[in-house]
């Protein structure tokens, strides 16, 4: 249990620091800021789908894949969409700008911090089962969030936030990951049972998240040229999932 917690915690705190990427968008160009995000935000949407149906899925179905597994996948995607829904938030990866605003900056940060908490319980929830599975929940979240954190650094910037304060917010937000995987951790000291909830809850957020912003995101771009380094982008992404199953 010892190395659950370490990898996990290590885990967490590493996502946590990708918040910081946001300086980045300040040095680069608009144009080169969105060739980086076409290829990111497409190897992200392989990455989880990745992890979904190469990882995830397969880890249910050793257990038994039952009415009750359906009930969390859905659950994680129902979840998801009133996080967007009802707190007006959304993964949004293009920068922002007079033709493409974003919410307000407080409510972006209740947003984020709302969905990092989440990523924290699901790594910690994945590490519970394996460490393997673990690690590749822990970098499927990764190449979610550093076209995520890009975003959201922008909205801060774009509400009127200066740059530092804007980063050290951010961060802030990013350590709701934290407290979700400690909460996690110490429910699983006494709920054996938490990772079956778990697991098939993360691959229902994970095909939400796919599915609704990143893969509407890349048909916004319809050049053919353009088109093909999303599919290969997306085929890497899956392609690192199956690496990953040498670790198993």
């Amino acid at each position: 249990m010892e190395n659950v917690w370490l990898y996990t915690l290590a885990s967490v705190f590493i996502v946590s620091l990708i918040s910081l990427i946001g300086i980045f968008t300040i040095t680069l160009g608009t144009n080169i800021l969105k060739k980086i995000l076409l290829f990111l935000v497409s190897f992200s949407a392989g990455a989880l789908l990745g992890d979904t149906f190469i990882h995830l899925i397969p880890e249910m179905a050793e257990s038994g894949f039952t009415i009750k597994t359906s009930a969390c996948i859905l659950s994680g995607i129902i979840l998801f969409f009133i996080i967007e829904k009802f707190l007006h938030w959304r993964h949004c990866h293009i920068p922002t700008s007079k033709q493409h605003p974003h919410p307000l900056a407080a409510v972006n940060l209740v947003g984020d911090g709302l969905h990092n908490f989440i990523d924290g319980t699901l790594i910690a929830g994945s590490y519970l089962v394996s460490v393997p599975l673990g690690i590749s929940t822990t970098i499927a979240v990764i190449l979610h969030e550093i076209p995520q954190e890009m975003g959201d650094f922008g909205v801060l910037l774009y509400a009127g936030v200066r740059r530092f304060r804007a980063l050290f917010y951010n961060f802030l937000s990013a350590l709701t990951a934290v407290l979700g995987a400690v909460l996690v951790l110490l429910m699983g000291t006494w709920a054996d049972n938490i990772s079956l909830f778990l697991i098939p809850f993360t691959a229902g957020g994970f095909i939400y998240i796919a599915g609704s912003d990143l893969i509407p995101e890349l048909h916004k771009e319809t050049a053919v040229s353009k088109s093909i380094v999303q599919l290969i982008s997306i085929l890497v992404g899956f392609g690192v999932m199956f690496a990953l199953l040498l670790l198993e």
